[in-house]
């Protein structure tokens, strides 16, 4: 499924200072030179149809610079990218001044996994501010399937979560909420050596509580293969995630899933703290476990 994208405004959206990933905004010359001048174009958007353009804890900073344009992509090439800046970091060491050269060419190789027509290498180049060369990035994306070996067929949260709501028979809005849940946790270094599997189901079963369905978490327990309370100290991490993520400053994600087109789900509020562990005990004394 493609990502849906915010209608366009006529002025340009200044660039933020930081991001965990590419997020939606026209690239604004004057912020490096002072000076108006002209826009620069993607490299596809001369030869082809315009493309669209979009612009605590420890956060991640190898997506934090691509802050130009980016593509009309799935979600499964954001979660994939970030996925292979990972398992490269556990297995290579990577100066700072190369991180968003690692972050667009795991980016790169994520949307040739799992875009049906994925964008160039020039384009790459471009999200970068021409930071870096063509060169730089075709020897970085040899250099990650080496140490890879090659093996990026990885499991994913999203695919996990999407499995799940279809089991479960979630609404559109429900889901739509677990996804904005699981995809904070993109910026976040904690998460890292988290399950998919288990990552995705605390998400779901955090916006299940959120939403007032409770009613569905026993089928969740079921389809997911994980017990409630296997969750629930995953869960209470994710609502302390939400809860202060108006106040994080990365706002990419936040930003996204305050637009209608995800139906402003980033504005619904964290569970209470003593709420929330309220209908956690509710759970174990219907299972006659003890918390």
């Amino acid at each position: 499924m493609l990502l849906p994208l915010p209608p366009q405004s006529s002025k340009p959206v200044p660039k933020k200072s930081q991001s965990s990933k590419i997020v939606p905004s026209h690239h604004d010359p004057s912020e490096k030179t002072g000076e108006n001048c002209q826009t620069k174009i993607s490299p596809s958007s001369l030869q082809e149809s315009p493309s669209s353009l979009q612009g605590a804890l420890k956060k991640r900073s190898a997506f934090e610079d691509l802050t130009n344009v980016s593509f009309e992509m799935t979600h499964e090439t954001l979660y994939l990218a970030v996925k292979l800046v990972d398992l490269y970091l556990m297995k290579a060491v990577c100066k700072k001044d190369k991180l968003q050269l690692l972050g667009a060419t795991a980016f790169m190789i994520a949307a040739k996994f799992e875009e049906h027509n994925s964008p160039r290498v020039d384009d790459f180049v471009y999200i970068c501010d021409d930071n870096y060369q063509r060169y730089e990035i075709l020897s970085m994306e040899i250099n990650i399937l080496n140490v890879l070996k090659c093996d990026i067929n990885i499991p994913i949260a999203y695919h996990f979560l999407r499995r799940y709501a279809r089991c479960i028979h979630t609404n559109m809005k429900t889901l739509t909420l677990s996804r904005y849940i699981c995809e904070m946790t993109l910026q976040e270094y904690h998460y890292v050596q988290e399950k998919a599997s288990k990552l995705a189901a605390a998400s779901l079963l955090l916006a299940l509580y959120m939403k007032k369905l409770g009613y569905w978490v026993p089928f969740l327990e079921h389809y997911s293969g994980y017990s409630i309370s296997e969750l629930h100290p995953l869960v209470r991490q994710l609502n302390k995630l939400l809860t202060f993520s108006s106040y994080d400053s990365l706002k990419a994600v936040y930003y996204k899933y305050s637009h209608p087109v995800f139906f402003e789900v980033a504005k619904i509020p964290a569970l209470d703290m003593l709420k929330l562990e309220e209908i956690l005990n509710c759970d174990c004394e219907a299972q006659g476990l003890v918390l």
